[in-house]
């Protein structure tokens, strides 16, 4: 599987995007809009007006990679504010693509007794 490293930093852009984009124009969209250098190894998530596609931007340090997933049903979970960013950790990015609310996730299960 091609995958960025564990220690990757992810934000999601707030707001909506134009699904119709591509590398470069997302690669400047994180420039100029979440002043970030899309070439530094993070992951950069786009969600469209729908709300059910979502694209990554990741340089893998040769290249960069676009990646897009479309949800059959439902909506991707998106940050109320209009502009900026969010940073996510892995699991909270695991949660997104998977369609759970990735903000307040609830526990199947709490220790009852400390051993």
């Amino acid at each position: 599987m091609i995958g960025p490293a564990g220690n990757v930093r992810v934000y999601i852009a707030c707001g909506v995007t134009d699904m119709r984009k591509g590398f470069d124009t997302l690669a400047a969209q994180v420039q100029t809009m979440l002043s970030f250098d899309p070439h530094n190894g993070s992951l950069y998530a786009f969600r469209g007006r729908r709300g059910d596609l979502i694209k990554i931007l990741w340089w893998d340090g040769q290249g960069l990679c676009l990646f897009s997933k479309r949800l059959e049903r439902g909506k991707f979970l998106w940050p109320q504010a209009k502009d900026g960013s969010v940073s996510l950790t892995r699991a909270q990015l695991s949660m997104l693509l998977e369609g759970i609310d990735w903000r307040a996730p609830v526990r199947t299960w709490a220790p009852e007794v400390a051993c």
